[in-house]
Order: C-alpha cells, then structure tokens, then sequence
C-alpha cells in the first residue's frame, strides 16, 4: 500500500498510507521520546468495538481544518495539529454537552478513579458542574442478579451493544436514536434479566463510565467478616492473579499470586484458598467423564461447562444440545462443595456456619452461585462471588496496598495446591489443554511426555487440532467469545464438522479477559493485547510449577483417598456434578 509522510504539531512521521489520523495518533505512542508522542482523546473509540468515533471529543485540526481523526486518513503531506486554542474549545465544548445528561456521583459509582469520562473532564479542567436535577434521573435497572445498568450515566457510545451483538452473538442491549439523542435500552422491555443476557459483563467491560457495572457485594463480604459466629473463607480464580494488579497501578499481565494470598489473609478470612484446586478437581473428574463418553458411545462432542457465560447461553439458544455439556460443576463451585463437606467435616465446622466466597474474573458467576443444584452439601455451595474489580475496591477500603505483600506468601492448605494445568484455566484453550494433560495419561496408561499443546494456544477465536490420546487421533476445538461458539455449533450442527471434545468459553480470549477484570482504557487497548498478556503471565506461571498435571496433585489424590471414593463416583457425582434447563 505503500507510505505517506505527514507532521503532527510540527514533528515530521512516515506511517503507512490509509490509516486514520487516530491510529497515526496511536503509532506516535511507541515512540520512546515523550515529546513525539501525540494522544488524540476518545470516549465511544475502542479498538474492535466501536471504530467511530462520534462523542466530539476525537478532533484535531488537519491543514487548518476541524476534522474528526477516526474518520479521517492521513494524506501525504498533511499538517495535523492536536492542541490548537479552537482544538480545545471544541472538545470542551463536547464534554459539556456530554455533562447535561450525565449523573455526576463520582464518589459512589464503582467506575470512580477507572473512569475513561472522568480523566478527560479533569486533563480538561471541569471541576464543579452542576449535578442533574432529580426530576431528570432516572430509575436504574436493577432487575438482573448480576449488572446494574444506569442510564443516568450512559454517554451513547453504543460499546455495550456493538459487544453484545457481534462479539457475543446476544443482542441483550439495543438502541433508537442518534448522538446524544440515543436511547439504550435492553431487549426487553421489563429489563435485562427478561431478555437473553447471560450475564458475561462484556457490556461492563467496554463501558467507558459506570453506566453498567457488576451489582457490587462488597458490603456482604464485610458483614461476613465482622460476624464472629461466621467461618468466612475465600478462594481466588486463576485469571485473577494476572489482572488485580492493574487496580494496583501495576503493568498489564504481572502475575501478583503471593500477595493476593498476604493481602486476603489481612483483610480477615478465616482460609485463604487458590481456585487451582477447584481447576485440578475439576479436570479430573472431566477428564474421567470424556473417557466414558468415547468408550461407552456416549453423547459426542463432549463440551466443557466451566462458564457460566456459555452455559447460559447454550440454555437460551442451544437447548438441544445441553445433553453435549459436560455435567461438571465449574472449578469455584466444586471448591465450594468441598469446602462445606470435606473441610467442615475434617476441622469441625458446621457447615451452616460457613461463608464461602469467591474471587472471580467474571460477572456470570454471580448469576451462577444462585443455579439450583449448586448445594452440593445441602447448602449453596458458594454464597457471595465478587469480581477482580471488587477485590480491589475492597482492598482499598481496608487500606491493603498490594505493592507491599509479599510475592511469595502462600494460599492455605489443602486447597491452596494446584498445578500449573490448574492455573491455565484462566486462558482460552486452558482447560482443554489442562483436560489432554490428564485425558493422555488415562487412556494410555503411561506417563506421557507432552505437557504443553500449543495447538489450543491464542487469541484466534476459534482454534482446531487433531491430538493422538493413546493410540487414537481425536479431534478438538476450542472457541472463545459468543459469535465465534456460535459459529462453531453452527458448523457442528450442519455436519461441516466433527470433534469429540470441545472448550467454549464466553469471553473473548477465555477468563482473563472476563466482565470483572480490571478496565483498561480505549488508549491503552488500541496498543496491548491486554488479554494475550494476561494469558501469558498464566503460562508463565504454568512453566514455573512443580506438577503440571491435575491428577497428580496430592491434595486432590488426598481428598478422592480420604473422602469422595472413586473419581466419578456416586458422592464425587452428587457434589460436583449439576445439569441445565432450556430457557
């Protein structure tokens, strides 16, 4: 395509010919020199999502002309300035315009100090506007179990419906209107939880305010904490260890495993458990249930059921093929179970009297802790989920600064064990390829060397392999993110194509990546790959482990040796398998 020339505030750049002044803008960013580098601000701009953007803000002068610079390409020769006097009316006089409909309770939105609208009105010197009149607000739709969505925040950006409908294949959020005369509304008329929302938060992770936001839990967890007469225990995703440190002012992808062990044994928790165990528990029992299916001729392909996401779209869109759905609870719920069985039993705790809550990268795990059979101690497994986000907000609260834990504080045991298979759940292509670790060494009845399946690794969103699994070739496939599980069953259901075993996770690049992590902003997505790098501090951290397969954690071996029986069991069944409903 070939190459253009052009200056920014004065300083000559060759970039290649076509793309937007924006993106030009972005380029500028890798620069080492700080005086190169030229950001253009965005508010409805965001890399895959919304390539438009129309909020007023994205504007720059381009030869003496206001130009927006996501529509504008640069041209051979252009002058682009970024900051002129009348560069910097205009963007003001949009965050104001912006402001007149917008709910300025910043101190109480869960978005505050993360909030992509809020740092532009401070580099821009808004300091005391004026809040909306009450007759003007209104009521937030609070009839999901999982997200709250306000409109009295909404700043029109359509993020949330563009995610829903092309990235998740959902359509939960639609839209009439244009500009700041848009309307969002959800599909249904009686609010979300009427519609066909399966709770992902992808909507919650693109919105640049807090117009969406998980319903924050924060509150019952203190309350838990403060009941002298309650055993509060608490365990931590995989994919959290690589996110909570965003909320800390740490890069992108650093693994903060230890000090989240330190940090939550501060914060008051009775036991401080790793979700790896629930992982590894998870895989062996998984592993076991594939291999009956292929040897038994049972319902083929088998698919994964670790995402609340996914399984409940797979009961609104896919109900056929629920019986394909491994009946396997995912890993926190399985741990929960545990936990008000096998560890009330052995330390003497009554099981009522137990608060399990868990830490997870996902909003959809709020919705899944109220399934019915999830009490698989005749209690609900898991009581309070919070999200990445929470346990920040918690932290802070109870002026825990991450920064100063110790890296290599260590989770309780038994269920602080896992390996390094139980840890790259957090990943697209995680668990299968944690599943062909353990799956390998069952059907063939020897060690197996290979420990790392490349093949089921990345970011695509759909990835295919062939794997020999003692002596026999199988097929599998892994997707991630709605639109691409959708297109997958679509094939399967065509008979396009076949598998025996496939992993379906609901967000784009699996957990790491879930509606509770962390929001990084439109700026720092156009140029990380947040998910990918997410996903490597996992495999890093994968590499480092002592075992790496699930079946061989001792913790796991301990608790089938002195308490389930026999993996797949009658008990282990009762306590760590569920089913579906069509919905």
């Amino acid at each position: 395509m070939g190459n253009v020339t052009f200056k920014i505030n004065g300083y000559e750049y060759t970039m290649k010919k076509g793309i937007t002044i924006l993106d030009a803008s972005f380029e500028t960013r890798k620069l080492a020199k700080e005086y190169l580098q030229h950001p253009i601000p965005t508010l409805y701009y965001l890399k895959g999502v919304v390539d438009i953007d129309e909020s007023g803000v994205c504007v720059v002068e381009a030869d003496g002309k206001l130009v927006n610079a996501s529509k504008t390409r640069v041209a051979e020769g252009m002058e682009i300035a970024t900051r002129t006097p009348e560069v910097i009316r205009v963007r003001k006089e949009a965050l104001a315009r912006i402001l007149e409909g917008h709910n300025k309770s910043c101190l109480y939105c869960m978005r505050n100090t993360s909030c992509e609208l809020q740092d532009l009105l401070h580099e821009y010197g808004f300091t005391d506007e004026a809040s909306l009149p009450v007759e003007k607000l209104e009521q937030p739709d609070l009839s999901s179990r999982v997200l709250v969505r306000d409109n009295n925040k909404c700043i029109k950006c359509k993020r949330c419906i563009n995610v829903c409908a092309k990235m998740q294949a959902v359509s939960a959020i639609t839209a009439c209107g244009e500009g700041l005369d848009t309307l969002v509304t959800p599909s249904s008329p009686k609010g979300l939880d009427a519609g066909s929302c399966v709770n992902c938060g992808q909507c919650v992770a693109v919105c640049p305010v807090g117009a969406l936001t998980e319903i924050d839990q924060t509150d019952l967890v203190k309350k838990a904490l403060e009941d002298s007469e309650k055993y509060v225990v608490v365990q931590v995703a995989p994919a959290v260890r690589a996110a909570l440190g965003e909320g800390f002012e740490f890069p992108v992808g650093v693994d903060v495993e230890g000090r989240i062990a330190e940090a939550l044994h501060r914060a008051g928790f009775d036991r401080v458990y790793d979700t790896k165990f629930g992982a590894d528990l998870t895989i062996v029992e998984e592993s076991n249930e594939l291999i009956q299916r292929i040897r038994e001729d049972g319902v083929l392909p088998m698919i994964t059921s670790c995402c609340p996401g996914w399984v409940k779209y797979a009961e609104h869109f896919y109900p056929d093929l629920l019986d394909h759905l491994s009946t396997c609870k995912s890993p926190h719920q399985m741990q929960g179970a545990i936990v008000k069985s096998y560890i009330a039993q052995k330390e003497g705790i009554p099981k009522e009297n137990i608060v399990m809550v868990s830490v997870m990268p996902c909003t959809a795990k709020k919705f899944e802790i109220t399934r019915e059979d999830e009490c698989g101690a005749g209690v609900p497994d898991v009581d309070i989920s919070i999200t990445t986000n929470e346990l920040v907000k918690l932290l802070k609260e109870k002026e825990i600064q991450l920064e100063a834990m110790n890296p290599k504080a260590r989770f309780d045991d038994p269920l602080g064990q896992g390996t390094g298979a139980g840890v790259i759940f957090g990943a697209t292509g995680g668990v299968m390829e944690a599943a062909l670790r353990t799956a390998a060494e069952r059907l063939s009845g020897k060690t197996s060397e290979t420990l790392e399946y490349t093949n089921v690794r990345g970011m695509n969103g759909i990835k295919e392999a062939s794997v020999e699994l003692g002596g026999t070739v199988y097929k599998v496939a892994v997707a991630s993110g709605l639109a691409n599980a959708n297109a997958l069953l679509t094939k399967i259901k065509s008979g396009e194509a076949e598998y025996q075993f496939i992993e379906i996770m609901a967000c784009p690049g699996g957990c790491v990546n879930g509606g509770g992590q962390p929001h990084q902003p439109a700026s720092v997505r156009a140029l990380t790959d947040v998910p990918k790098k997410r996903a490597e501090a996992l495999y890093e951290n994968d590499r480092h482990s002592k075992i790496r397969k699930s079946h061989e954690n001792a913790a796991i071996k301990e608790v089938y040796d002195n308490f389930l029986g026999e993996v797949g069991g009658e008990k282990a069944h009762r306590l760590l398998h569920t089913g579906y409903v069509m919905r």
